[in-house]
């Protein structure tokens, strides 16, 4: 899997703009691959509002938003209904409706900080550059320190061609601890206005402070070399390439030098500029805060349709909160010419996996693989989708081809091997299996769910018993607090008759994992070997009421009806179909780490 780009955007410079917590992070309201949720407008103002919390609770924006501008249409002049449908509109994405709303919020609410900033954005986006300023003077009328307002009023000032304004607007943030993010956007505006030194001063300060945040890097990269320093480019690339290997970016940006071409500036103008600033903002919020982040992210995209950072972070904030379509929509939006298009189609993919179109996510991927069949993590991310489709045939072979499309790229493919053996074990082919179960661990010899599946294996089919106990061991001390990989070790207690031992264990998974079906089967039985036989059937009941794997739950209902040395019984040890690990297998997007 590629690496997803949640990169911090310099947490030093968060500023926590909303004062006010009204609705839970909501979403998106554009489907195209996904299906959204159906909700129907009732007649009853009381029932639409309270479907409107209900919406803001569940973090769906699209149905938040409809909700109280249906209420809202009951009682026009409530304020806080005002206030709450222009904070759910804005963070679904209908900004022009947020403005029709935000002039109606100031009509009540004079001072309403996050209204006066979405009209001065609105009147940055039109170039209303004065008009920009006075909006956004009311957002912060008495804090002058504002990080946002103030960067996006230095914009307003370099729209109305004064650069130097702008610069005297930002220059107090160094006393605020702002000083690297005022020297970038100090650097942008200079750029603009043409103004060559005083840019590359700025830049290359911002530059110097920090040389590991990936839009710092672009900027000073992109600014040298348009002026005639190529290598000092390359080299703050190169330096950035070794932190975040391949991201698509930088690596499109050293092949462009490479090739002796000159990089674009990042920012053209003071809506880009201004774009910015919000991006940055959103891009570094926190954990629940992500009606913060989505809306500063859904005004960048206002201003600039084609910020593709913005586009795919606001996708990676919606799946945070699991707003899959909206996800999906966002990520839809990234343009097709950006670098980050490829890494937007992979995530749709994973987002389908996410939500249990299993199906869908299959035909994406292979839609993928069609432009660049030898892609190395797309074909890995289709063999991930094949194993759960339980087509471990051809999960197998695409394995295969994602192992001889590795190139240097990938640091340590161990669990490739890993994947492709269960995938081989699947299909009963043992030898290959093995063989693959043996490389991971010689690739990476520590990994705990290897050391468990070719322990567990080994004992289930009675050979190698010191050492797949060795490895079992191990595997539980590396992971303790794995209730599978705890299973495992007490399952092959079991197999081997160390029903006490076993009985120990797997109580102690069933603690660590509760809702499991396997592990309280599983301990089901080994209370019924130790005569604890009412507890047996307590967990056997359990594990019936887990839904559990269909091929399964016969074997369970028939002990709940008749016992479990009845049913062993029935069908001679020796006939007995060799049971799998309990340990589920690590998901495979980490195959290339």
């Amino acid at each position: 899997m590629p690496l997803t780009p949640s990169r911090k955007f310099a947490s030093w410079f968060f500023t926590a703009l909303l004062g006010t917590s009204l609705l839970s992070p909501i979403a998106l309201a554009r489907p195209t691959v996904a299906i959204p949720t159906p909700f129907e407008v009732g007649g009853s103002p009381e029932g639409n509002y309270l479907a409107a919390v209900v919406a803001g609770d569940d973090q769906d924006t699209a149905a938040a938003a409809t909700f109280f501008n249906e209420v809202l249409n009951a009682d026009p002049r409530n304020v806080e209904l005002i206030e709450h449908a222009f904070i759910a509109t804005l963070a679904n994405g209908d900004v022009r409706r947020a403005f029709d709303l935000a002039d109606k919020l100031l009509a009540y609410a004079h001072n309403d900080k996050l209204a006066h900033l979405v009209l001065g954005v609105r009147d940055l986006k039109t170039n209303q550059y004065a008009l920009a300023r006075t909006e956004l003077a009311q957002s912060d009328p008495d804090d002058h320190s504002n990080l946002t307002s103030s960067l996006l009023k230095a914009w307003a000032w370099v729209g109305s061609h004064n650069v130097q304004k702008a610069l005297e607007t930002t220059a107090h943030l160094n006393a605020n601890g702002f000083g690297v993010f005022r020297d970038f956007h100090a650097a942008l505006m200079a750029d603009v206005a043409n103004d060559v030194d005083e840019a590359q001063k700025r830049v290359t300060a911002a530059y110097t402070a920090d040389r590991t945040t990936l839009r710092l890097v672009e900027a000073y990269g992109r600014f040298m070399s348009r002026h005639g320093h190529i290598d000092d480019a390359l080299k703050a690339y190169e330096e950035v390439d070794k932190i975040i290997p391949h991201y698509p970016s930088i690596a499109q940006a050293i092949t462009s030098l490479k090739a002796g071409k000159e990089l674009p500036p990042l920012v053209s103008n003071a809506q880009e500029g201004a774009a910015e600033v919000l991006y940055g903002l959103g891009s570094s919020g926190r954990a629940g805060d992500e009606l913060t982040s989505i809306i500063y992210l859904r005004l960048a995209l206002y201003l600039n349709p084609d910020h593709d950072t913005a586009s795919f972070t606001l996708g990676e904030t919606y799946e945070r909160i699991k707003r899959y379509e909206q996800a999906i929509d966002a990520y839809e939006a990234v343009p097709t010419a950006s670098p980050l298009r490829r890494l937007a189609d992979l995530q749709i993919g994973t987002v389908l996996d996410t939500m249990g179109r299993v199906d869908d996510a299959a035909k994406h991927v292979k839609a993928i693989l069609d432009d660049n069949p030898k892609d190395f993590d797309t074909l890995t991310m289709l063999g991930r989708i094949q194993s759960e489709q339980k087509d471990y045939a051809a999960a197998a072979g695409t394995y295969t081809k994602a192992l001889d499309a590795a190139g240097p790229d990938v640091v340590n493919p161990w669990s490739l091997y890993y994947f492709r053996g269960i995938a081989y074990e699947r299909q009963k082919k043992w030898p290959p299996a093995e063989a693959d179960f043996k490389k991971a661990l010689e690739l990476s010899p520590d990994q705990p769910q290897v050391l468990n599946y070719l322990g567990y294996t080994w004992v289930d089919a009675g050979i190698h018993l010191d050492e797949a106990f060795a490895m079992l061991r191990r595997a539980v001390e590396l992971s303790p607090d794995d209730g599978y990989i705890v299973d495992s070790l007490g399952w092959a207690h079991y197999k081997l008759g160390h029903y006490e031992e076993a009985t120990k264990l797997l109580e102690h998974a069933v603690d660590l994992k509760p809702g499991d079906p396997t592990i309280n089967d599983h301990l089901g039985d080994a209370y019924w070997k130790i005569g604890r036989k009412l507890e047996a059937h307590f967990q056997w009941n359990h594990a019936r009421d887990m839904k559990p794997d269909p091929e399964d739950l016969p074997r369970i209902l028939a002990k709940i009806d008749k016992g479990l040395d009845a049913v062993e019984a029935e069908k001679p040890a020796s006939d007995k179909p060799a049971e799998k690990p309990a340990a589920k297998p690590a998901d495979a997007s980490n195959s290339s780490q």
